[in-house]
């Protein structure tokens, strides 16, 4: 059995690593940390986890924990994981990190849109971004994995297919998503008081959301050249789930949806989590909630020779804790869906 430590697991993103990760065959969880819950029991933060874990919250002190697993998960706060990232890689320990400290490649990137220096810039020239359906060679290899934000899972997997294979305008492309509110974590704010949420339904971060720089710089990747998206979150009333919609130019007249379908479809034809839709169903939050898929629809728009692509995954496993938890199995040589057999409830 791999041992595995959760740093910081009181929140959305640590209770789903809990609960997963507890049902996983091949491992077993030897520590959980959390600073505001320290020396409370799990079951006392989280009542819907008893009978399935029994551990208690300790403080994220990395020389005390080092030695009780193999493979740590942090999900800390963005600037938080830096040195506890350092500190487990030194010691010859697998990372998974859940923040955003080690996605952007470039350290001058990441100081200027978290507003913090980069303290680690070897460990983060290691680190792999792990989103697997691009990197999957490298998250096998490697130690560290910078786990992929939310926005940027459902939007790079929505045009990765097309822009890779040169079929859309790079210098067109608009993303366009709504979250639910899980997505802003567990802490408390007036702004996601279920009064200020309820029946509202607001854009928020347009132009500034650091997301932008990591959907770019894989983006890049991707065609070879530099790329640069319009891309504006929006808060749905919702516990969770992310819908992207993205708009660019098609590079040929005349294509078909038919065409682009088959073009996903034989992108993701081996990917476990990818489901690509027909051209009779478009993907929709509530058939991702709880479950490790991204829904992918396709549509061209024969009048404007625009395409239109829709993605929805959940944003508390595909994009953060499931998507660890796959990228765990990878690295490890574990079946890749081990622990992520799930399927959406209805209603």
């Amino acid at each position: 059995m791999l041992k595995v430590a959760i740093c910081g697991g009181s929140g959305y993103a640590g209770s789903e690593l809990l609960r997963l990760l507890s049902l996983h065959r091949e491992v077993k969880i030897t520590a959980v940390t959390s600073e505001r819950s320290s020396g409370s029991r799990v079951v006392e933060v989280f009542p819907h986890l008893r009978g399935l874990v029994d551990l208690g919250f300790e403080p994220l002190v990395p020389e005390v924990i080092v030695g009780k697993a193999d493979l740590f998960f942090l999900a800390l706060p963005h600037a938080a994981s830096q040195e506890a990232v350092s500190y487990f890689h030194s010691a010859k320990k697998h990372v998974i990190d859940l923040s955003a400290d080690f996605r952007l490649k470039d350290p001058a990137v990441y100081e200027e849109w978290y507003g913090v220096r980069h303290e680690y810039p070897s460990v983060l020239k290691k680190a792999v971004y792990g989103l697997p359906e691009l990197h999957r060679r490298k998250i096998r290899r490697a130690r560290v994995v910078a786990n992929p934000g939310c926005y940027p899972t459902g939007a790079l997997l929505g045009l990765y297919p097309a822009l890779k294979e040169g079929l859309i305008d790079q210098d067109s492309i608009i993303i366009d998503s709504k979250s639910g509110t899980s997505g802003a974590g567990r802490k408390a704010s007036v702004p996601l008081s279920f009064c200020e949420v309820n029946e509202a339904f607001r854009a928020y971060g347009i132009a500034t959301h650091r997301h932008t720089p990591e959907i770019e710089q894989e983006l890049s990747m991707i065609r070879g050249s530099r790329v640069r998206v319009d891309f504006t979150p929006h808060l749905l009333p919702v516990n969770r789930g992310i819908l992207t919609t993205i708009y660019c130019r098609l590079k040929e007249s005349g294509l078909e949806t038919g065409r682009l379908l088959e073009c996903y479809r034989d992108t993701y034809r081996k990917e476990p989590f990818v489901r690509v839709y027909g051209e009779d169903v478009l993907p929709d939050v509530r058939n991702v909630r709880g479950t490790n898929f991204c829904d992918i629809g396709v549509r061209v728009n024969r009048r404007t020779g625009g395409l239109i692509v829709v993605t929805a995954i959940d944003n508390l496993l595909k994009g953060a804790s499931g998507q660890a938890i796959q990228n765990m199995n990878i690295m490890m040589g574990f079946k890749e869906t081990e622990g992520l057999d799930l399927f959406a409830p209805l209603p």
